[in-house]
């Protein structure tokens, strides 16, 4: 409030629930939230820096024993407005009605009586709740919040053919890859076919759990961008300003006579005079902002800026001392560790901007009050451990890999071999049950060899945490690191992962994006940090490295062993989560999409198989590390993809109707028929 006063504001507009912050959740419940915020509330209120602007912010409120998600707007210590809000989100990530109910009374006001907290420094004893519009002495004002601008029958439009010019948005939108252009498009496009100016204020940073809000302010006036604020920075504060011509607005909706017609039959909103001119009284001579082309990230600035920010969230807000990350010198790993690297980027160029939050945060985890981060593999040093966890089963190409790579990019990096840790537990079996599993190489059978393979993953996962807690100990430095994860999504959601091995770390910054989008995203940073090491990288086969090798060489590789490519998984996932389709569905829609390069007996034999291992994996979702949400196909159990996780795995039904479905088209073809795909 104070910096958008500074720059001549004469309105300020918040992000959604920004006074108790929107990730709440279930302490919407408690009536401790409710108080504090009015508590809050008071303290804007009785604030100089409040006095002479329209504040709008954002907050739980009970009205009848009602819990609503609201705007409260006031001026020079009295509230103006409390507006509910009408299309609550829903889907996805969101629950909002599990703790808010939506205003269902369209342009209908109703007292609310104030708390007494409140009542001392306004002197009001009830003020408007509900569907209203602010009719200030040169314009008129109309909030929307978040959700309602991407509902089919947003509040926009109505009240822009009522004459409201300026529309407000206060939003909590999470990052996805590739969403910033929706969000800017349904903002111009509210101004485009009505007229009118569009304020929009987002969430910015990690709120407490998976998601990362990602800013993007913007100011739109009819149908082009004004204002552009930065969708990923270190910043906790960022304050957008625009000065716009009011008669634009007027002058362009003239001449929509469809606009105009539809405009005389409109039934009107509840207009909430105020005594206040948003415009000043010579402002003839104030220059005003021009319309700007809006700037979008590609996808790997997107995964090398967003995950970041998050990451450097999560490090400040849990006081711990850094990162430790087990580096396998494949793709996923490396891709983690280059967005560590990142972080430390931006943090850097933060403290070179004068961000003073930012140093002061950069000396609390490093325990050094005169240290000034300037190079980022320097700050590496201090902050990020990577790990190589050698086996028998290991590849010198993959162990020289890491260690090049960690020195590109400048972590403090640690070699150990586990065979001694791996032999001590199969040797306890062996004493205890008087045999020893052997790998399908050496003659076991498939059952030995997973279990083999497992034991090997799990140690490294305990290992992990033991030099997590103690690497910075045995250097003499305070503190302890929080280990990183670095299962993409397409391992997750096909469950080619151990459960409790390395993919269970404290969070990970890659568990929402897909293997096709993280290769990209090494190409990205070989070309913008010149990290060489990634180069064979890229070109390696993923691999685990958890069987035997064969002449030295790996013989393992994760396509084999999962029976699909990475490519097929992504396009599985989608189907399955943003499709919504269901094995026959999907089975439908592949014959299609494949038929150039698949009959519809192996389209068949290729979704069946992935649902059998989807269904048999499963489980291992509800145990899944705390991921960076990135993508709408995300298998993560915990609250945005809610399914079973005990299947029938033979999906009888579903699979009987692939089956009649393959034998009719193949009839069609002329081809003999077999009774069962499989």
């Amino acid at each position: 409030i104070d910096i958008a006063k500074s720059k001549g504001a004469r309105y300020r507009l918040g992000p959604e629930l920004e006074i108790c912050g929107y990730g709440c959740s279930d302490h919407y419940y408690e009536s401790d939230t409710l108080l504090h915020s009015f508590q809050v509330l008071a303290k804007l209120l009785e604030s100089p820096s409040t006095q002479d602007i329209i504040c709008d912010v954002g907050m739980p409120v009970l009205h009848r024993n009602v819990r609503y998600n609201c705007r409260v707007i006031f001026l020079n210590k009295k509230i103006l407005l409390i507006r509910p809000k009408i299309s609550l989100a829903n889907a996805g990530n969101y629950r909002e009605l599990r703790w808010f109910t939506p205003w269902n009374r369209a342009r209908q006001v109703e007292e609310y009586f104030l708390p007494e907290v409140i009542q001392e420094v306004t002197g009001q004893e009830t003020v408007p709740f509900g569907d209203a519009v602010l009719a200030t002495k040169d314009t008129c004002l109309g909030a929307e919040i978040c959700e309602e601008l991407w509902a089919p029958n947003s509040p926009h439009i109505e009240m822009g053919l009522d004459g409201v010019e300026i529309f407000t948005n206060s939003s909590g939108s999470h990052h996805v890859l590739r969403k910033a252009h929706t969000r800017v498009d349904l903002v111009n496009s509210a101004t485009a076919k009505n007229g009118g100016i569009y304020i929009l204020a987002n969430q910015k940073g990690c709120d407490g759990d998976r998601l990362y809000y990602d800013g993007c302010a913007m100011i739109s006036m009819n149908g082009e961008t004004i204002a552009q604020g930065s969708q990923f920075s270190l910043d906790d504060v960022e304050v957008l300003v625009a000065t716009l011509d009011l008669e634009d607005v007027r002058s362009y909706r003239a001449e929509i006579s469809s606009r105009n017609l539809a405009a005389s039959k409109v039934n009107p909103y509840p207009r909430v005079k105020v005594n206040f001119a948003l415009s000043c009284s010579d402002g003839v001579a104030v220059p005003t902002c021009m319309p700007i082309q809006w700037r979008h990230h590609s996808p790997e600035e997107e995964i090398s800026l967003g995950p970041a920010c998050w990451l450097w969230d999560y490090l400040r807000r849990s006081k711990q001392a850094g990162f430790l990350l087990p580096l396998s010198g494949g793709i996923d790993s490396s891709a983690t560790a280059c967005i560590v690297y990142s972080m430390c980027h931006q943090v850097c160029l933060a403290v070179k901007n004068g961000n003073a939050d930012v140093l002061a945060d950069v000396h609390k985890i490093v325990h050094d009050e005169t240290y000034i981060p300037e190079n980022p593999r320097e700050f590496c040093k201090r902050i990020f451990t990577t790990c190589y966890m050698a086996s028998e089963n290991s590849s010198q190409d993959t162990c020289n890999r890491a260690k090049l790579l960690a020195e590109q990019i400048g972590s403090y990096h640690i070699n150990l071999n586990i065979d001694a840790a791996v032999k001590a537990i199969v040797g306890i079996f062996s004493m205890v049950t008087g045999r020893t599993p052997c790998f399908t190489v050496h003659g076991g059978s498939s059952r030995e060899n997973l279990a083999l393979q497992n034991v090997q993953a799990r140690v490294r996962m305990v290992l992990a945490y033991l030099f997590a807690q103690l690497t910075l100990w045995t250097r003499g430095m305070p503190g302890g690191l929080l280990v990183l994860g670095s299962a993409n999504v397409d391992e997750s959601l096909r469950g080619y992962l151990t459960k409790y091995d390395c993919s269970s770390a404290d969070i990970n910054p890659i568990g929402g994006i897909s293997k096709t989008d993280l290769k990209n995203f090494i190409q990205y940073c070989i070309e913008n940090f010149q990290f060489t090491a990634l180069r064979s990288i890229m070109s390696a086969p993923p691999t685990a490295e958890l069987e035997p090798l064969v002449d030295g060489q790996v013989a393992q590789t994760d396509e084999a062993d999962m029976g699909m490519t990475y490519a097929e998984l992504s396009i599985y996932g989608k189907l399955r989560k943003i499709a919504k389709a269901g094995p026959y569905s999907m089975f439908c829609k592949l014959i299609n999409m494949w038929k150039e390069i698949f009959t519809p007996r192996e389209v068949a034999s290729k979704v069946k198989h992935f649902f059998r291992m989807y269904s048999i994996n499963r489980h291992k979702m509800t145990t899944l590390t705390p991921s960076y949400h990135a993508e709408n196909y995300s298998p993560d159990d915990n609250r945005f993809d809610l399914r079973p996780f005990l299947y029938n795995t033979t999906w009888s039904w579903q699979f009987r109707c692939i089956d009649k479905q393959v034998s009719k088209l193949e009839k069609k073809e002329g081809i003999s028929v077999v009774e069962d795909v499989d």
